[in-house]
Order: C-alpha cells, then sequence, then structure tokens
C-alpha cells in the first residue's frame, strides 16, 4: 500500500529533524534506560527532556514496569498497523498510520502552544500489546495525550489539531479547498465529547466501519480512569516515538528503546497476573459511571473469573446499584445497552451477543436491590427484547 501525503510528509520532517544526530545505542538490560555506545552531539532539546523524563520515572513504585522486548515489539506492530477511517457518504476512507497520527497531532497542538505532557495507549490495545503470551483481541485504538485543558480555548485547539491532521491524510489528488473543519468532523467523527466539570478531557472518536475505532482522548485531569484491573494499562509511546524520529535502524532484540508501562488500578505485576489468568478485579465500583457493569458482563461472557469469589455479589450488588443511578429510565438503558452491543461486539465477537444478555439479566436479576420491583421488570423486559431481536437476527 502507498503510503499517504501526510505519510511521507511525516516521514520527511522526522528525517530533516534528525539530520544532525546520529544515534547509537544498545539496549542495556540491567538499566532502564538509553545506553550510549559512542560519541553523540545530544542537539535536540526534545532528546534531552524526554530522556530525563523516563529516568524520573520511580520504578519502585508497583504502578509501574519496564516493557519486555517481545511487547515492545508488539507495540511497534500495532503503531504501524494502517488503520482505514471511513468517511460518511462521498468522504473517501483514510488510510492512518498510528504513530504518524499520534506525531501529527503532538506537532500540531506543539505549533498552537500547547505542550503534550506524554502520549500513551491504554484499553484494550495495551492489554493486548502486554499480554504476548495470550490471544488478547481488542477493538477500538485509545490513545491519551496529557495536555491543560484549563481554559475553553485548548478544547478548541485539541479538536482544530485533529480535525487538521485528517485534512492532512486525504488521499492524492483529493482537493482540499473545499474541505473545511466543520467537514471533516460531519465525514470522519464518529463521537465527540467535552468534559469540564469536576474532570477536564476531551474525547475524539474516528469512525471504522469495522468496529475498530481511533479513540482520541485528550486528559488535564481525570480522577477515574480504569474499570477493571484487566483495562488498566497505560503505555507511554514517549520514548518510542523519539527513537522513529532519531534512529537510523529498526528495533531489534539488541537495539530498543525503554518502554514504561503504568497500572492506573495501582499494582502492574497483579494486574498483569489478572490479564494472563484471565481474571474479574476492580476497586470501588461505585465510583465508575454505569458501575462497570456491562463491561462486567463482558468479562464473564469471555470466560473471566471473578479474583476472590467469595465479595463477587457484594460487587455485583454496587455495579447494579451505581447503573441505575446513571441510567434511571428505560430509555437511557436502552440506549446505552445498544450502544454498547454495537460498539463492543463487533466481527468475530458478534455471536456473543446474545449470550451477553443473557448473562446481564441473570446479574441484573439476582445482584439488583435499588429498583422497585415494577422498574426492575422493565429493565428484565428490555433486556429480554433485545435479546430476541439478537436472537432472530442471528
Amino acid at each position: 500500500m502507498a503510503p499517504s501525503t501526510a505519510t511521507k510528509a511525516s516521514q520527511t520532517s522526522s528525517s530533516q529533524a534528525c539530520s544532525a544526530v546520529s544515534l547509537d545505542y544498545v539496549w542495556a538490560p540491567s538499566q532502564p534506560q538509553f545506553m550510549q555506545s559512542g560519541s553523540l552531539a545530544l542537539t535536540q532539546e526534545r532528546l534531552r527532556l524526554k530522556m530525563e523524563g523516563l529516568v524520573n520515572v520511580n520504578m519502585d513504585d508497583q504502578r509501574f514496569a519496564v516493557l519486555s522486548y517481545d511487547q515492545v515489539r508488539q507495540l511497534n506492530d500495532v503503531l504501524h498497523e494502517v488503520v482505514p477511517i471511513h468517511g460518511r457518504g462521498n468522504f473517501p476512507t483514510l488510510e492512518i498510520r498510528l504513530r504518524d497520527l499520534v506525531s501529527m497531532v503532538r506537532s500540531k497542538l506543539e505549533a498552537d502552544s500547547m505542550t503534550v505532557r506524554d502520549i500513551r495507549i491504554n484499553g484494550g490495545a495495551a492489554s493486548h500489546i502486554l499480554a504476548t503470551d495470550s490471544d488478547q483481541a481488542y477493538n477500538d485504538l485509545d490513545l491519551i495525550f496529557a495536555v491543560d485543558l484549563c481554559t475553553p480555548r485548548n478544547y478548541d485547539r485539541v479538536k482544530n489539531a485533529v480535525l487538521e491532521v485528517l485534512l492532512d491524510f486525504l488521499p492524492e489528488g483529493v482537493s482540499k479547498k473545499r474541505m473545511s473543519s466543520c467537514s471533516m468532523k460531519e465525514g470522519y467523527v464518529n463521537k465527540m465529547v467535552k468534559v469540564n466539570d469536576t474532570d477536564r478531557w476531551s474525547l475524539i472518536s474516528l469512525s471504522n466501519n469495522g468496529g475498530r475505532n481511533v479513540e482520541l482522548k485528550f486528559v488535564d485531569s481525570m480522577k477515574r480512569q480504569f474499570e477493571f484491573s484487566v483495562d488498566s494499562f497505560q503505555i507511554v509511546l514517549d520514548s518510542l516515538l523519539l527513537f522513529y524520529e532519531c534512529a537510523e535502524m529498526p528495533i531489534s532484540e539488541n537495539f530498543y528503546p525503554t518502554v514504561v508501562g503504568e497500572s492506573v488500578y495501582g499494582d502492574f505485576p497483579e494486574a498483569l497476573y489478572h490479564l494472563q489468568k484471565k481474571l474479574i478485579a476492580t476497586k470501588n465500583p461505585e465510583e465508575i459511571r454505569g458501575g462497570g457493569l456491562l463491561k462486567y458482563c463482558n468479562l464473564l461472557v469471555k470466560d473471566y473469573e471473578p479474583a476472590r469469589p467469595e465479595e463477587i455479589k457484594t460487587l455485583e450488588r454496587y455495579m447494579c446499584s451505581r447503573f441505575f443511578i446513571d441510567f434511571p429510565d428505560v430509555t437511557q438503558q436502552q440506549s446505552k445497552l445498544e450502544a454498547y452491543l454495537w460498539n463492543h461486539f463487533v466481527g468475530p465477537d458478534e455471536s456473543l451477543r446474545y449470550e451477553y444478555l443473557m448473562v446481564l439479566h441473570r446479574v441484573v436479576d439476582e445482584s439488583t436491590v435499588c429498583l422497585m420491583g415494577h422498574e426492575r421488570r422493565q429493565t428484565l423486559n428490555l433486556i429480554d427484547e433485545l435479546a430476541c431481536q439478537v436472537f432472530y437476527t442471528e
């Protein structure tokens, strides 16, 4: 597949940026940082700052871990994956490589006087990267840009940066003269969210007809960043992106950058163990919007088991209570359930929709203590109706 104009531009820019620097690093397993094996003129301020930031991570903190070579290689594969962003109507499909997307968005933000503290990949893609020994599938590609969103103007800046980058990814031969940020939003953005109350973050989701949406989240502050331990992983991309800019060789087992992962669950080894053994664990589910109920049933239908079976009924009651606080009437519940089904059960997982609804029905039936009898029956009837629709459609 021929690279897009934007990809070529990104490659040219990176080449020019590093033309004065000849990187010659080797990996030293005992020291989680780049090791210099020759004279090196560190003329780039970003290189120095990023490396200092990497060294300053407290590796004694249980939240953090250094990725193995196999995990870095898997991350490299994900970042080189070309993801189609499908346009509505007559808008052409954009072929986007993730490493180009994140680099170009960062460059646009920095050109508009916004500092990007770091860039991370999280969610199902991060779990897929870390679980190298298991078949850990993922749908959405979730990216986090840590930025300052203290003013409304900064929210506009992140939106404009993404839409301008999409414009750069239009295929060769497509006229850009009539394309505006507004038209790019209508053509390619699946969802746009802005939160500026106790938390401050913004989400822009790019459409993919196969269900693999690319979700860019710009975060200033977010109190709750995970639902369960197995989806709590965030992998910091800065060192690998810097490697792409300045290294003249591809990664290999003897030549690759340090990449740090974090579990916002609070304990990286424990969360990774849960991921590898397919165990369900969380903390304070009442803090999660929707209580984590829909995700919990998703894990159950994919053969995950509670890490602490003796506590699971209590957790289920908390999940159900928070779900019905956030979605109190049956219309909201229907909208939420339908969106979850169509977004999270696509491709090979589509056949699990009916089984998922049956699991959800059981959990709601057994663990809901906060509803009146007729309200509970309404919700159970809704789940039954959706299950019938799915069953006869299949």
